[in-house]
Formats: structure tokens, sequence, C-alpha cells
């Protein structure tokens, strides 16, 4: 109980110092349920902003952090080239015979395959 009634003071607190900072006692009750509206709503706004993008954000602040660190360890557009590439090579070792237009068509799917990768 002590914890909510210390949150309880500490609420009422701020309500005073947002009052005597912002005049809110010289207002009507209309327009000071019009301010208390307009502070809830933006409050609300901001808290579900925070709850929804702030884990997305958390991740691609550790993202960047982990390159800075340790850089980038892996090469995408070469390791689709080298996969492309070794199944072509497999392909080829099926078949056991490979002609020149097979050897053109591979190595243009390893090209493709490396542009479309850099897209990426």
């Amino acid at each position: 109980m002590e914890l909510l009634d210390r949150f309880g003071k500490w609420a009422q607190l701020k309500v005073y110092q947002i009052e005597v900072t912002f005049s809110v006692y010289m207002f009507t009750p209309t327009e000071r349920f019009i301010f208390w509206s307009i502070v809830f709503l933006v409050n609300a706004l901001t808290l579900i902003a925070t709850i929804l993008y702030m884990p997305q954000h958390i991740v691609f602040i550790f993202n960047r952090a982990w390159f800075y660190i340790n850089g980038d360890s892996i090469d995408v557009i070469g390791a689709a080239k080298d996969a492309a590439q070794t199944l072509a090579v497999k392909a080829a070792a099926n078949s056991q015979t490979i002609s020149s237009e097979a050897i053109t068509e591979i190595t243009s799917a390893a090209t493709n395959a490396a542009s479309v990768v850099r897209e990426l």
C-alpha cells in the first residue's frame, strides 16, 4: 500500500505543478476539461507510440552497434554468387557432360543472382 500511496502523492504533485505552471486553476470547468483531455490524449498517444515502436528501435540500434563493433561479417553478394556456382558445378557433375551453352547459362544465372541480391 505504501508504494500506491507514494504514487498517488507523486501524481497529485504533478497535477498541482501543471495547474500552477499553466494557470489551469483559473480556467472555467469547460476549459479545464478540454485542457486535461488534451493532456491525457497527448500522454496516451506518446505511451502507445513508445510501446509500439520502442522494441523495433532498440533492435535497430542493437544491430547498428553490432555492425560498428564487429563489422560486416558476411559478403551477401559473394555468398550468393558462390552458392549459384556451387549448384551449377553439382548440376554439371550429375549430368557429366556439359555444353558451352550450359556454361554460359550457368554464368549468367550466377550474375543474375548476384544482381538480385545486390538490389535487396
